[in-house]
């Protein structure tokens, strides 16, 4: 690089987390807000990103169901980088983050146009936002054919696949980020830290042998974790390195494009993961600038060793110690619960059951409970019904949870279903609460003593009744 370059590019060279926050604020997409947008949605935006002729902008091919696939290309370097984004139709962390940066590509006097000089000079970027528009508008992991687009790059059976695979053949990147969402339930080994970012550089073949190719991606990310470790500290994690013929990932690295794996996990209090997307945009766009001005590789590829792989003992609710015995046999113990999500149009609610049963020491949850002295109480419909949803406050909800009743029954479910309640509300004159806990059954109980209420589990949600209700979150669904 040469002395005009570098100057050119000095403040790009300097970026900390305060910048990338800025940028993120600046920049953020406003009209994706949470995870269950559709595939509208995205071809409106890459619209409006065409007009302003910044980014080039192609349709490369259509899915299963004749929805348009998009590639946007930014920059006109030597290097060649190729990232794309939701082939797993219920996983668009990132394409909410590659949207934030396609509004920053094509931003000018903010003070960072430095960034910007530098990827155009030295990069052509190409990014495919969304590879399974099916998926994604049933938000599903498969595409319309029910497979797995990840597990279809040897055999190449399904369209979404044979365009990737000629996206890598016609572009030859030489370095590759496959973007994902993982389950929230993978843990820091441990401890009870959810991972929010895990990475990856995958195998190229079964030895997991390490050549200059997945070198540079080990060091890349090396990079990442630097820069991660600044916003969520022990919370990233590596994915699981086995080599898998059938995935990109692994065969990316074989065709010579260093290539790094990001999985976007959890975060307690960011259920939509908008903080997680902003970690998205700082570390791909951090990464963009390494490989622009090959800063990364400074770093030691044998750091990525250090950094500890997934663990899976993680679960939404864990309660020790609870009293499930009676009169004659005696059994305190812990249980585990979980909160599946249910989709429902652009929204969606949970069901939580019951996950465990047992000695859970080693186990952790994004809530815990010591349970000691505290028993299982079943809950109390209230007699009352009502009209609908609507005829129940939230200050109503929470003073009747308070006196026992865990449910409510309406005689209409009305135009929407979803509902925000500290209640179950159920439309059904026969629903009974929680009786017994019990393996894989439901998840509507109180926790009390002999003299007091003290918590209340709705629909897997712990709820601290001496705490002020707008405390709680819930996002439940009329029975």
């Amino acid at each position: 690089m040469t002395s005009s370059e570098s100057n050119r590019y000095a403040d790009a060279m300097t970026l900390d987390t305060t910048a990338y926050n800025s940028l993120h604020q600046m920049y953020r997409e406003a009209a994706l807000t949470n995870r269950r947008f559709k595939h509208q949605d995205v071809v409106d935006l890459i619209q409006t990103h065409e007009k302003k002729a910044v980014l080039q902008v192609r349709e490369i091919g259509e899915s299963v169901e004749g929805r348009a696939i998009y590639k946007l290309q930014y920059g006109n370097g030597e290097k060649k980088v190729m990232l794309w984004s939701q082939m797993h139709g219920d996983e668009p962390t990132a394409t909410m983050a590659l949207f934030d940066i396609f509004n920053f590509l094509e931003g000018e006097d903010d003070g960072f146009d430095s960034i910007r000089f530098c990827l155009k000079d030295n990069l052509v970027i190409h990014f495919i936002p969304m590879l399974n528009p099916d998926g994604a508008e049933r938000f599903i992991r498969r595409n319309a054919q029910y497979i797995d687009l990840n597990r279809d790059a040897r055999a190449n059976h399904t369209v979404e696949a044979k365009l990737l695979r000629r996206m890598a053949e016609e572009i030859k990147p030489n370095y590759g980020f496959n973007l994902h969402d993982q389950s929230i339930y993978y843990n820091v080994p441990e401890t009870k830290n959810p991972v929010t970012i895990a990475m990856l550089a995958p195998a190229y073949n079964t030895e997991r042998e390490i050549n200059d190719v997945r070198k540079g991606a080990m060091q890349l990310i090396v990079g990442m974790n630097n820069l991660l470790q600044q916003y969520v500290p022990d919370a990233v994690a590596k994915y699981d390195d086995t080599y898998s013929p059938r995935g990109f990932g692994d065969n990316f690295q074989a065709w010579g494009a260093s290539t790094v794996l990001i999985e976007s996990g959890g975060l307690k209090g960011d259920p939509e993961k908008q903080e997680i997307r902003r970690f998205n945009f700082a570390i791909i766009l951090n990464a963009l600038l390494e490989i622009a001005q090959e800063s990364y590789k400074k770093y030691d590829y044998k750091a990525y060793d250090k950094i500890p792989f997934n663990a899976s003992q993680l679960h939404d609710v864990l309660i020790r110690q609870i009293d499930l015995g009676t009169d004659s046999i005696p059994l305190m113990t812990d249980i585990a619960i979980r909160r599946a999500e249910l989709t429902v149009e652009r929204d969606y609610c949970v069901r939580g059951w019951v996950e465990d049963i047992g000695d859970l020491e080693g186990t952790y949850g994004y809530d815990e409970l010591d349970a000691n002295g505290l028993k299982f109480v079943q809950g109390k419909v209230y007699p009352q019904i009502f009209q609908t949803v609507n005829d129940v406050d939230n200050n109503r909800a929470w003073e009747l949870l308070k006196q026992g009743y865990i449910a409510v029954r309406v005689a209409s479910r009305g135009q929407g279903r979803l509902h925000h309640l500290p209640l179950v509300v159920s439309a059904h004159a026969d629903f009974v609460p929680t009786p017994k806990i019990v393996l894989t059954g439901t998840s509507n109980f109180f926790l009390g003593n002999d003299t007091a209420l003290k918590y209340a589990v709705v629909n897997g949600y712990l709820i601290d009744l001496s705490r002020p209700p707008q405390e709680n979150f819930y996002k439940n669904w009329i029975n």
